[in-house]
């Protein structure tokens, strides 16, 4: 039961997982938490966790701050935390226009350095850790010198997504997360594509292996509190977010560890961040991918194993105040079982369209893992919980829709 003594906590984004995660972590620990989804089938507003919610189609427009003034004035002071990167780089912005609410967000400069690709690997490459050769094309002519001296295969990526994405819809030009490249040929046939706009992704060295995340909470140059976990799948099935993840204990990639707490001091992070890696098994090389400013994608996993940084937020960064959390569990595996389907049938049935042709399909492999995992004593799930069980109901709703 929500104590209602204590400062609210209002959740912006609960239309996933995260979000969703998000509510669990904070409500079952008796604090009281107000909701704001921007669709009306979000799965986080069939939590039983909520303490009441709402929806607001647009929050980042003028009616938007308004409505979520008038929570803050209905249900009384709090922090507000917002699940999405477009969200979080907004109430930067917007610090001061909320009322009752105060935003628990990093600095703008250190959020500027790190959902800028380019920027952090060059401080990480200044702090030793080991990262993929990277190029930015400035013109056309360097397009063309790339081309001769890079050493394919290559991912191409924008440095910083939303800088770019209203010039991408200008032109028509749709906004890719990751594209392969195999050979110079490829490289030019892709860059062609951007050269009306006279502005091109990042281009980076493929990195093979699995994704490693290891989750910060930083306060004061201090990482609080460790977690991390190993991809075992994700979708889409040549890299992407996980669909199914592993907790690893912190005796495991502990010189990593080091070098990622490195990394967001010399940003000056506070709060919760991922820092991702690729990491291959047969060689033990671990290739620095980004870092994540916000709540990621298998935050459920976090969750599950008690790392309890959604309670930071609010009691360390919100409250100033260390709270009581217990041992992390580091032997559960989590999945996101809808995504699992989707997966299990692109590799099944349209192998053709993975991208990354060095992905080894494995179809009975694929659905052995699959089947065994829901008798494994220690998996968990993105969305189910025996505790709050009508989320997984708004999200087969939404699915069959």
């Amino acid at each position: 039961m929500a104590d209602i003594r204590l400062p609210v906590c209002y959740i912006l984004g609960l239309e996933t997982q995260i979000g969703l995660g998000l509510v669990r972590e904070v409500g079952r620990a008796g604090i009281p938490v107000v909701g704001i989804a921007q669709r009306a089938e979000a799965i986080g507003l069939s939590s039983r966790y909520l303490f009441a919610s709402s929806v607001v189609t647009d929050p980042r427009s003028d009616d938007g701050i308004e409505a979520i003034r008038a929570l803050g004035s209905r249900y009384g002071s709090g922090f507000l935390i917002a699940v999405s990167e477009t969200n979080v780089r907004w109430l930067i912005d917007h610090q001061q226009s909320f009322g009752e609410m105060r935003p628990l967000v990093p600095t703008l400069q250190a959020f500027e350095t790190v959902a800028d690709k380019a920027r952090t690997i060059e401080i990480a490459r200044q702090l030793g850790i080991d990262i993929p050769a990277s190029v930015v094309p400035q013109d056309w002519l360097d397009v063309e010198s790339i081309a001769r001296s890079f050493c394919f295969p290559g991912v191409m990526k924008w440095p910083a997504p939303e800088s770019v994405s209203g010039v991408l819809a200008e032109y028509g030009l749709p906004l890719h997360k990751a594209e392969y490249v195999y050979d110079a040929g490829d490289f030019l046939k892709v860059a062609a594509r951007y050269r009306p706009i006279g502005r091109w992704p990042l281009l980076q060295e493929y990195c093979a292996g699995r994704g490693l995340g290891q989750f910060f909470f930083m306060h004061q140059g201090n990482a609080v509190r460790r977690f991390q976990h190993l991809r075992i799948a994700e979708w889409p099935p040549e890299g992407g977010f996980s669909s199914v993840c592993d907790a690893l204990p912190l005796r495991y990639f502990a010189d990593l560890q080091a070098k990622s707490i490195a990394l967001l001091q010399a940003i000056n992070w506070q709060g919760v961040a991922m820092v991702e890696y690729r990491h291959d098994k047969k060689t033990g090389r671990s290739c620095l991918m980004e870092i994540n400013g916000r709540y990621w994608g298998s935050f459920p996993l976090a969750v599950q194993s008690g790392a309890g940084f959604g309670l930071l937020t609010y009691w360390l960064q919100g409250l100033g105040k260390m709270p009581e959390l217990p041992a992390v569990r580091d032997n559960l595996r989590c999945r996101m079982l809808a995504t699992e389907v989707k997966r299990l049938g692109r590799i099944l049935f349209q192998s053709e369209r993975i991208q990354d042709t060095t992905f080894q399909v494995r179809p009975w492999y694929e659905l052995a893992r699959f089947a065994l995992d829901f008798f494994r004593p220690n998996v968990r799930y993105y969305v189910w919980s025996f505790d709050d069980p009508m989320p997984l109901l708004a999200d087969l709703r939404n699915l069959a829709r």
